[in-house]
């Protein structure tokens, strides 16, 4: 693993030898990977949210001359408070659903709304098998999948969903394991 080099593209979905730290890091471990799902996959919900922005311009003009200016203002407050929270709790569901490879352990942590954080971890020497799985036209085009680690006995199995380059992922992980 000292072949790879430090960096960060697609958006910080595929990390490589970041320079960052999380909040149980070991003394001596060190982030291989950092792994987001691709930004291609968070099309829908920013079109969602184009749609509902432009939905409510056309509602401005449409009830413009039948509400009253205070109720114009408030209906727009509302709107855009909904609309604005729509696209912040969708963004940090993409930002904080995060999975970590280190030379250690493998860490897979996800945010389930705002107020709960499933965390879940296994020790590279408990990793039985780790697929690649990838299937589409857009995850075809742009280079994402699901990548599955199997781990031995009664541990939780691992998965990162919608991560680019689910085949290098796979072979970093393979190389890591003792």
């Amino acid at each position: 693993m000292h072949n790879l080099k430090s960096s960060h593209s697609l958006f910080h979905s595929f990390c490589i030898k970041p320079n960052y730290r999380f909040e149980t890091q070991h003394a001596n471990e060190q982030i291989i990977l950092v792994l987001r799902a691709h930004p291609i996959t968070q099309l829908p919900w920013i079109i969602n949210s184009i749609v509902l922005f432009v939905v409510l311009i056309f509602l401005n003009f449409v009830f413009f001359n039948f509400l009253l200016p205070a109720q114009t203002f408030f209906a727009n407050f509302f709107g855009l408070a909904f609309i604005f929270a729509y696209i912040w709790f969708n963004f940090l569901s993409w930002f904080f659903n995060v999975g970590i490879i280190t030379n250690e352990r493998i860490i897979d942590i996800d945010f389930h709304a705002v107020i709960y954080k499933e965390v879940t971890e296994t020790q590279l020497s408990k990793v039985e098998d780790v697929t690649a799985k990838s299937g589409g036209f857009f995850a075809s085009i742009f280079n994402f999948g699901n990548v599955f680690v199997q781990t031995a006995g009664t541990e939780i199995n691992i998965e990162f969903y919608n991560i680019p380059k689910p085949a290098e992922v796979t072979k970093i992980i393979n190389s890591l394991i003792p």
